[in-house]
């Protein structure tokens, strides 16, 4: 970490910011269950959790041998995402609201740099009002590479008109690490999952919540 402030702070969204990884987990075997497959949870985290949809698509097609080609799975994953999210509460990790309130009240702008698309951005921040809280959002859309490719993360710190060192970064997942590194920004991951944190070795600082890394970053003066 260095000794200056920053002046930007970056969020991913699920599994940071919202308490998502479920949901997508119960989305997937929503469609899977067609072809009798079932993805356990942990199999999820390890194998499917902060990878972009279309490939983790192909992933399930190749090893499950699914009778679908890859745009249609995309397709249907896409169009159940955003029907699900209409009637299902997704809610916020952890101390995600009084951080993004705490956060708003100081010289600080904030973005969201997401790997979902926007129709589902859209869809749930019309149900959490979290969008009230970005200056600058990111999505899917966005970009031509997704995570771990920094590209969505050049491209935020492009619009927001900063240097790399007045940004920080919150990621929960190997992918989003990868990306905020590669793109050379200071990275703290929030994973409340313990037996993650070695995979995330990567990242500056390893927090279990952000009660905790605002805690850090308040006592060492970096926000």
């Amino acid at each position: 970490m260095k000794d200056m402030k920053f002046k930007a702070i970056l969020f991913d969204l699920d599994g940071t910011l919202v308490d998502s990884e479920l949901f997508h987990f119960e989305c997937w075997n929503e469609i899977l269950k067609e072809s009798e497959v079932r993805l356990t949870y942990s199999d999820w985290l390890n194998a499917y959790a902060g990878i972009p949809l279309a490939q983790n698509a192909s992933t399930l097609i190749k090893k499950y041998a699914l009778n679908t080609t890859l745009d249609e799975l995309i397709r249907r994953r896409e169009i159940l995402s955003i029907q699900r999210m209409m009637d299902t509460e997704v809610p916020l990790m952890y101390y995600t609201k009084e951080i993004l309130d705490y956060f708003s009240q100081m010289p600080l702008t904030m973005a969201l740099v997401t790997g979902s698309n926007k129709d589902e951005v859209n869809t749930l921040f019309k149900k959490n009002g979290l969008n009230k809280y970005f200056e600058i959002i990111v999505t899917n859309n966005d970009v031509k590479q997704p995570k771990p490719n920094p590209e969505c993360y050049n491209l935020c710190r492009t619009q927001l008109g900063l240097e790399k060192k007045d940004c920080l970064v919150f990621e929960d997942t190997v992918n989003g690490l990868k990306a905020a590194k590669a793109a050379q920004l200071t990275c703290i991951a929030i994973q409340r999952h313990e037996q993650q944190h070695a995979s995330l070795h990567q990242a500056d600082r390893i927090f279990l919540n952000f009660e905790q890394a605002k805690d850090y970053l308040l006592s060492q003066g970096l926000v």
